[in-house]
C-alpha cells in the first residue's frame, strides 16, 4: 500500500491514463478497395506518359552533331605518332572536315568527348589534393600522400597539381573554321573559352595562393608540371593571365570526374556577338583544326567532337523519357491485369476486398 500511494515501483513507470500516452486517439486507416486503388493505377500511368512524351519532344528539339576525329581526316598520322609516348613531345596537329547541313540555332556548345575512358575508378579519384587546389603553400610544396606516385617528380620536386585525374588532363585543343555560305567568306568560328566552369569550382574549390606580391610564376617556384603535361600549370593559357594555374576552366572541367566511361567535358561556347555568327551556327562546310595530344591506344578509346544546342532540360539525353514512358506502360499493364481479376472474381459474392 505504501508503494501503490507513493507511486514507488511498477506503477510509477505506468504511463498516464491519457487518450495520447494510451493511445486511444481517432485514427483514419484507408480501405485499399478495387474502386481506388484500380483509378490511382490508372492516373499514375497517365501521368508518366504524359511526363515522357513531354520530354521526349523536348530532347528532340535539341540539335547535336558528333565528330569522331580519333583517325578521321589527317588525324590517322597523329594517332600513329601518339601510339609511341616517346613521341608525345612532338608537336601534331591535323584537319577533319565537316559539313552542316541545318543551322544550329541560339547558343551552341563545343564539347570534347572520350569514350571508354574510366574517372570513376576509386584508386583514380582520390588521386588529387583539394587542399593543394585551393592555394595552400604547404600543400603545394608537399603534396598529399594521396597523390602517389604522382606527387613528386624523380629529383624529388613537388608536383602541381598533382595526382593522377590532373596528369591525365585531355590536352588536345582545336579550332573550329567556317568555309562559307549564303554570302559569307571563310571565317575563324569564335568560342568563349573562359567562364565555362561551375562558379563555385571557380571560386571556392580552385584557388591561386592569394600572396598578392608575387607572380603566378613565383608562387609555383620549386615546383614541376604532371610528368603527361607539355607546360607548367602557370602557362595553360597564354592568352590570358587571370585563366592561369589552378582557376583554369580547363583544368577545373576535368577535374570534375565523370560518372560513366564515355562521357563529354565542355571545351567552349560559341561568341555570338558578330556576324554570321548571331543566330547560331550557320549551314555550310567547316573544318576542325586539332592539335592531337592526347594518346587513347592504351585504353582502347576514341575521341570526338561534339557541337550541340540545350534546353531547360539540358542536351540529348534520353534516359530519363525512356524511363517515363516504361514506367508508364508497366503501370497500365498492372492496372489492366488488376482489373481483368477484379471483374471476373470481384463481383460475384467474393468480394477481394473482404
Amino acid at each position: 500500500m505504501t508503494g501503490a500511494k507513493g507511486k514507488s515501483g511498477p506503477l510509477a513507470r505506468r504511463p498516464d491514463n491519457s487518450a495520447f500516452k494510451q493511445q486511444r486517439l481517432p485514427a483514419w486507416s484507408p480501405m485499399l478497395t478495387a474502386n481506388t486503388v484500380l483509378p490511382f493505377f490508372y492516373l499514375t500511368a497517365l501521368l508518366c506518359l504524359l511526363l515522357g512524351v513531354w520530354l521526349l519532344l523536348t530532347v528532340q528539339s535539341t540539335q547535336e552533331l558528333k565528330l569522331d576525329y580519333t583517325e578521321a581526316g589527317t588525324c590517322d598520322v597523329c594517332f600513329e605518332t601518339r601510339k609511341n609516348m616517346s613521341n608525345a613531345a612532338a608537336a601534331c596537329r591535323c584537319t577533319v572536315a565537316f559539313s552542316v547541313e541545318k543551322p544550329l540555332e541560339g547558343d551552341v556548345f563545343f564539347y570534347y568527348g572520350l569514350r571508354n575512358f574510366h574517372q570513376n575508378l576509386r584508386r583514380y579519384m582520390d588521386s588529387r589534393d583539394d587542399a593543394q587546389m585551393v592555394g595552400r603553400t604547404n600543400n603545394l610544396q608537399n603534396p598529399s600522400s594521396y597523390c602517389d606516385p604522382f606527387s613528386r617528380d624523380q629529383n624529388g620536386l613537388p608536383i602541381a597539381p598533382c595526382g593522377a585525374v590532373a596528369n591525365s588532363m585531355f590536352n588536345d585543343s582545336f579550332t573550329l573554321n567556317y568555309h562559307g555560305s549564303g554570302g559569307y567568306s571563310s571565317a575563324r568560328v569564335p568560342l568563349l573559352r573562359k567562364g565555362i566552369s561551375w562558379y563555385t569550382d571557380k571560386n571556392i574549390k580552385f584557388r591561386n595562393s592569394r600572396d598578392e606580391n608575387r607572380t603566378l610564376a613565383q608562387t609555383f617556384e620549386g615546383t614541376v608540371p604532371p610528368p603527361y603535361w607539355h607546360k607548367p600549370v602557370f602557362e595553360l593559357d597564354p592568352f590570358d593571365e587571370t585563366n592561369n594555374g589552378f582557376v583554369n576552366d580547363d583544368l577545373i572541367i576535368w577535374m570534375r570526374e565523370a560518372a560513366f566511361p564515355n562521357f563529354k567535358k565542355l571545351y567552349g561556347v560559341l561568341n555570338r556577338a558578330g556576324q554570321p555568327f548571331s543566330a547560331g551556327l550557320p549551314a555550310g562546310n567547316y573544318t576542325v583544326d586539332i592539335d592531337y595530344n592526347f594518346p587513347v591506344q592504351y585504353f582502347r578509346g576514341r575521341k570526338e567532337v561534339v557541337l550541340t544546342t540545350l534546353t531547360w532540360f539540358g542536351g540529348q539525353n534520353h534516359f530519363l523519357p525512356i524511363a517515363y514512358l516504361v514506367t508508364s506502360s508497366l503501370t497500365l499493364l498492372i492496372a489492366v491485369g488488376l482489373t481483368v481479376v477484379w471483374l471476373k472474381f470481384g463481383k460475384n459474392g467474393k468480394n477481394m476486398e473482404e
